[in-house]
């Protein structure tokens, strides 16, 4: 190992594919997903990669290059512990040369046995938001990852760290925008509902509100949907 392990000069091209990734274009988890393919191209001898997540429910996968990749993630989460919970847990590498040799994780040793995986490396993402979560590469030959393979990966996962902070970001931004929009159209509808109801009652703004309200309550709707049913009845009719 060590001087024969060639490392094809891919890194630069994972870290340009991951600053082209358009937001705008994709999902938080399509991005996710992007990382590990880029990652499995980017790093010598992986096979398979993963995305561990640790959040207030648990520990999961939520993406990966493939099923082997997934099993292997389980695996250690139904323990409780493993190289992956480890990096997303303490912030630091975990490298594990030859996996059904290693005597750290017991159960992890049998599945990595079972499933013929040979060796890992799982680096930890952080970003804002309190993300705790490892990416996770996996090879079926022992020996295969060594300390150049450790900062390759190490560098990868502090870029791709950057691009999903500001893919949450950019989602979070979204969706509150979206809610804004959703809020804003909600009340020009009860207010045109609550102007209808005061030209035909005769009664103040207030009033028309409070009408609105126990015709909601009683009909088992939401204000929103009295409110539009209202306005349709004027224009349609």
């Amino acid at each position: 190992m060590g001087e024969d392990h060639a490392h094809p000069p891919d890194l630069p091209a994972a870290l340009i594919a991951l600053a082209g990734i358009t937001l705008g274009d994709s999902s938080l988890d399509g991005v996710m997903q992007r990382t590990c393919e880029i990652t499995k191209t980017a790093i010598a001898d992986a096979d398979e990669v993963s995305v561990t997540l640790l959040a207030a429910d648990g520990a999961r996968t939520v993406a990966s290059s493939g099923p082997l990749a997934v099993r292997m993630d389980q695996t250690q989460y139904a323990a409780g512990a493993g190289p992956c919970l480890e990096a997303a847990q303490r912030g630091e590498p975990v490298l594990v040369a030859d996996a059904p040799g290693d005597t750290t994780w017991p159960g992890y040793a049998d599945a990595a046995d079972a499933l013929g995986v040979r060796a890992s490396l799982s680096v930890p993402l952080r970003g804002e938001e309190g993300l705790a979560a490892a990416l996770n590469i996996y090879a079926s030959n022992a020996d295969q990852f060594d300390a150049d393979t450790v900062n390759e990966a190490t560098e990868l996962a502090r870029f791709a760290s950057i691009v999903l902070t500001n893919a949450d970001q950019y989602f979070r931004a979204k969706t509150l925008a979206t809610q804004m929009e959703r809020a804003m159209h909600t009340r020009a509808v009860i207010e045109q509902a609550k102007g209808i109801v005061m030209a035909q009652q005769r009664c103040t703004p207030d009033e028309a509100f409070d009408m609105l309200v126990r015709l909601s309550q009683s009909t088992h709707r939401k204000l929103r949907e009295v409110a539009i049913s209202i306005v349709e009845q004027i224009v349609e009719g």
